[in-house]
């Protein structure tokens, strides 16, 4: 479970920080409802840049934030339909856009439900400690993010191969920056440094988002809220909401699928990985080129009992797929098949990783053969903003690109998704990939039997307890913000 045992020395030291900083700590449910932030901040908001490096862009941490790279405050939820023009398929596909959050990417989210409960209850101390950010990517680069407005140091781990604008916004935010051996698949590589540094530092402490329940727990109790305000919004008096697709990576976002089936009995939930390494689907192994979700193990945080199939996606199909929405002349080949000219200049809203959520949504609506009538959420964790590097690299790759090609791309790696590398799973599929844990998680990282049989034997009971937890963390940051008085003071 999340602790909320407070330690009073360490607290009081970071009530102290907070009061030097300006630090004011938004709950849970004004991230849900940003109406109920106070009108003191919003007024501040007005004058700071989205990616601004300031304690108020605390209150940026929704998925209700008005698309503006500066003064902008909230509307509803971001989010964008993709026309059947573009997905060859009948079902409406909507995603939740990760745009809008500070550094571009829904996982400042995560680490904020990782960060936040230790600071307000001195588990952690901002003035002696430095919070470790394991990561194949944006993670790392939100809790930097989120450790510099909440006045603490940072250390940020992802592998060596990702891309260098990551690398290049990290310097500005982190206070240390280490590269590990290989790609998005190397997780393990990961894992090793940060025990490394158990071993030879004495102020770290780490924040793993593959074992952090509060990423879960922050999926759940904010994205899965904004799922269903939009199902709320867009679905007709016939329309049902079928599922959720999303990649793995940590296993964080998949909560919002667990409050969706709390919301919708029967909805789905479809985990997807990149076929090049089917951890998940064949107990693989290897190397891909989806940037942003790590494999060959299973997360910890991965409620693996309310999984419902899993889908392996080509990276050679989310790589044409980026290519396409984002060369000009993939744009006016898209525009001629059809798809409205404000869909095509909202694409770059769609970085690659999402692009494998999307394909995952497309395969889905043709397994079940989904009509009209039929919604699925998907999410864009982050935008393109984070990759002209990689298309500037499939230029020089595969030369300029053609209307020829654009024409290819589009018939092979869209229209023509086919339903292969798709698994329903059984009550035995699911325990045979939540048994995979133990060699991660058991053997490698110390974690307790116990624990891991109860998210199965007992997963009702664990998993609710997780997701009663948010109003828990509410009572306590309420606390500290009466503490520290910044906001009577703003």
């Amino acid at each position: 479970m999340i602790d909320l045992t407070v330690n009073e020395k360490q607290l009081r030291r970071t009530v102290e920080r907070a009061k030097e900083r300006g630090i004011v700590i938004p709950t849970f449910e004004q991230m849900k409802d940003p109406e109920k932030i106070p009108q003191k901040i919003k007024e501040k908001l007005k004058d700071v840049g989205l990616w601004d490096v300031n304690p108020l862009n605390l209150f940026r941490i929704t998925w209700k934030n008005e698309p503006k790279s500066k003064g902008g405050l909230y509307d509803g939820v971001n989010f964008l339909e993709l026309p059947s023009e573009l997905t060859g398929v009948k079902a409406r596909i909507i995603a939740l856009v990760g745009k809008w959050f500070p550094t571009g990417a829904h996982k400042v989210g995560a680490t904020f439900g990782c960060l936040v409960p230790r600071l307000v209850t001195g588990q952690f101390d901002p003035t002696t400690q430095k919070a470790v950010w394991p990561s194949t990517g944006n993670y790392c680069r939100g809790g930097a993010y989120n450790a510099q407005l909440l006045g603490c140091e940072s250390i940020a781990i992802l592998p060596e191969g990702m891309s260098k604008e990551r690398f290049e916004w990290l310097k500005s935010v982190a206070g240390e920056v280490i590269a590990t051996p290989g790609s998005e698949s190397n997780v393990k590589e990961i894992f090793d440094k940060t025990w490394e540094l158990r071993r030879t530092r004495d102020n770290v402490v780490i924040f793993n988002q593959f074992e952090e329940l509060g990423n879960h727990l922050w999926h759940y109790e904010v994205t899965g809220h904004a799922m269903e305000e939009v199902v709320k919004e867009v679905a007709g008096p016939q329309d049902k909401f079928f599922g959720v697709t999303l990649t793995s990576g940590s296993a964080g976002t998949l909560g919002c699928g667990d409050y969706m089936k709390d919301v919708y009995p029967g909805s789905k939930i479809a985990v997807g990985e990149a076929l090049q390494c089917p951890t998940l689907l064949m107990n693989g192994f290897g190397a891909h080129r989806i940037e942003g979700i790590g494999d060959k193990h299973v997360p910890w945080i991965h409620n693996v009992k309310n999984t419902d199939m899993v889908i392996a996606v080509d990276d050679a199909d989310s790589m044409a797929m980026i290519r396409l929405f984002n060369e000009p002349i993939g744009k006016e080949f898209l525009k001629e098949q059809g798809v409205p000219d404000e869909v095509v200049e909202k694409l770059h809203l769609m970085g690659i990783s999402s692009a494998a959520n999307v394909i995952m949504a497309i395969k889905m609506a043709k397994y079940y053969e989904l009509t009209e009538k039929d919604i699925i959420l998907t999410v864009f964790t982050d935008s393109m903003e984070l990759y002209r590097s990689r298309i500037k690299e499939l230029e020089e790759e595969f030369g300029p690109y053609t209307k020829v090609q654009a024409a290819v791309d589009f018939e092979k790696h869209i229209m023509g998704l086919s339903v292969d590398w798709m698994k329903e799973l059984t009550y035995y599929d699911k325990k045979a990939i939540h048994n995979l844990k133990y060699y991660t998680w058991i053997e490698q990282q110390g974690k307790d039997i116990e624990e891991l049989n109860a998210q199965w034997y007992d997963a009702e009971n664990y998993w609710g307890s997780v997701h009663k937890m948010a109003p828990l963390i509410d009572e306590k940051i309420k606390a500290f913000n009466e503490m520290t008085g910044v906001l009577d003071n703003l």
